[in-house]
């Protein structure tokens, strides 16, 4: 699925669409998302601010799908834990930004070339029209090579290549 047809799809999503979650651009390569949150009658809580589970749930599949994407299919990538801290009210439309890095996807790449889970913490503040914060985000992702990926690696390891290009087991 195309970045530009996912975010149409979760905009029409109903637990996304009746919360008031609008995602306003998922980048073409996977390395960005935008995603607002829209005050409504219905998504305020007792005292009249935006309701918490909606501010976490605007920030929720995001930083896995954008690492699944931009690592590949070679690479198993999981949501594995998540916090929130709420910072002030939040009134009015909110809004929340992804940004995957090279350096952050060289970096997972170099963690797991090894075959082991890595575990990273991304962080993405919500802020108002100010700009001011009004919840901390941190989202917990699960990255690992697939098991295919794994064994081919560990055959390279095991083996070496003879001047016919066969392969032998180490001694």
């Amino acid at each position: 699925m195309s970045p530009r047809l996912l975010r149409h799809f979760f905009n029409v999503w109903p637990p996304f669409l009746l919360s008031g979650i609008h995602v306003t651009h998922l980048g073409a390569d996977w390395r960005s998302a935008e995603v607002e949150l829209r005050m409504r009658p219905w998504n305020r809580n007792y005292v009249g601010t935006h309701f918490g589970g909606s501010l976490f749930a605007m920030t929720d599949p995001f930083w896995m799908i954008l690492t699944l994407r931009a690592l590949g299919e070679d690479y198993v990538v999981w949501d594995k834990a998540g916090e929130i801290e709420f910072v002030k009210p939040g009134r009015g439309t909110v809004r929340c930004r992804f940004d995957l890095t090279d350096a952050v996807l060289d970096e997972l790449r170099a963690e797991a070339a090894g075959g082991g889970k890595v575990l990273r913490w991304m962080d993405c503040p919500v802020v108002d029209a100010q700009g001011d914060v009004v919840a901390r985000v941190r989202k917990q992702v699960y990255v690992r090579l697939k098991p295919r990926v794994r064994r081919e690696a560990a055959a390279e390891r095991d083996g070496v290549h003879s001047q016919h290009g066969t392969t032998a087991p180490r001694p």
